[in-house]
């Protein structure tokens, strides 16, 4: 198939365009930049690279058509946060194109009301990138049901893990010094009983259920047009397991302190809070059943692993001093 993938330079087109390439698909690449950011592979000299502004072409009604121009039979769409975005992408590949495939988030749900959460629970999310993303979802299902609707299938990411990418802390933030003091055997204050949740999932893995949604998504006979599916690793971690094995990585026994909120915020400071707060509210714990039973998914990183080889990449760049 001729693919067509919208953000491709990214952390997920990284693992995402050698797939497609080595599985026979010719691969148009489009960015604002033409050159992969995080990772780079000998598949990249066989494909087509385009570049644009999307915010730009957007504003100026004409990114839809120049994507209807490439004639894909798949368009992958990594990078599009509003509806009105996906709109004019949908006018205009309609008719023209086989499916579209969205890339959405677990944050398009609020806090859990029973884990693991599935596809259709708690979809009360707050904040401008998990509104926007639900909007998107909702308007490509209501596509996907018209009979003359572009077909569409959505797929849902958690903590995207992996070389070269942040990563979320098991103080549920992107501050280096966390890794650093867990490794040695510093002490490290944790929000509450550090009960709350994280979702990774590794970058390659995101990449895999892409591939799975483009090759059996193609097949209208597959019963998967309009449907979400969300995309982490096999099971979530608590902050204090996730802190606890970071340190014996290092071998020590975790030095942790348990903080109610207030003086948490106070130790780490607002910005820290500010981050830890957006996923300890929400604490993720994701099912991806109906991603293995519908789409053959199967996760080849635990969330540990993901985050380990993360973490190595961080201290080899010397990013995270160890």
């Amino acid at each position: 198939m001729r693919i067509v993938i919208i953000g491709a330079t990214g952390h997920i087109g990284g693992y995402l365009v050698p797939r497609l390439v080595a599985a026979g698909h010719e691969v148009v690449a489009l960015s604002r930049n033409g050159t992969p950011r995080y990772r780079d592979d000998p598949a990249w000299q066989q494909v087509q690279t385009v570049t644009a502004d999307r915010e730009a072409e957007d504003a100026a009604g004409t990114f839809g058509a120049r994507i209807a121009e490439l004639s894909a039979d798949v368009v992958v769409d990594l990078v599009c946060f509003t509806a009105a975005s996906a709109r004019q992408l949908v006018d205009a590949v309609r008719g023209r194109t086989r499916l579209l495939v969205m890339c959405s988030t677990i944050w398009v749900h609020g806090a859990p009301t029973a884990v693991p959460t599935d596809e259709d629970e708690d979809l009360e999310p707050w904040g401008e990138y998990g509104t926007g993303k639900l909007e998107i979802e909702r308007m490509l299902a209501e596509e996907s049901a018209r009979p003359d609707g572009l077909p569409s299938i959505i797929l849902r990411p958690g903590h995207i893990s992996g070389p070269g990418w942040p990563i979320i802390n098991p103080q549920g933030n992107l501050e280096a010094s966390v890794w650093e003091k867990l490794a040695r055997g510093e002490r490290v204050v944790l929000p509450g009983f550090g009960l709350e949740t994280l979702h990774h999932v590794h970058a390659d893995d995101v990449a895999q259920a892409f591939q799975l949604a483009i090759e059996r998504g193609a097949d209208a006979s597959a019963g998967l047009f309009g449907r979400a599916y969300h995309v982490v690793s096999d099971r979530a971690l608590t902050l204090r397991g996730f802190a606890e094995a970071v340190a014996g990585w290092f071998g020590h026994t975790p030095d942790l302190e348990f903080a109610p909120w207030a003086e948490f915020a106070v130790a780490v400071g607002p910005e820290a809070a500010a981050t830890t707060l957006e996923h300890v509210l929400r604490s993720p714990a994701a099912s991806i059943e109906r991603a293995r039973t519908e789409l053959g998914y199967e996760p080849r990183y635990t969330s540990l692993e993901a985050a380990r080889e993360a973490l190595d990449w961080f201290v080899a760049n010397g990013r995270v001093s160890i």
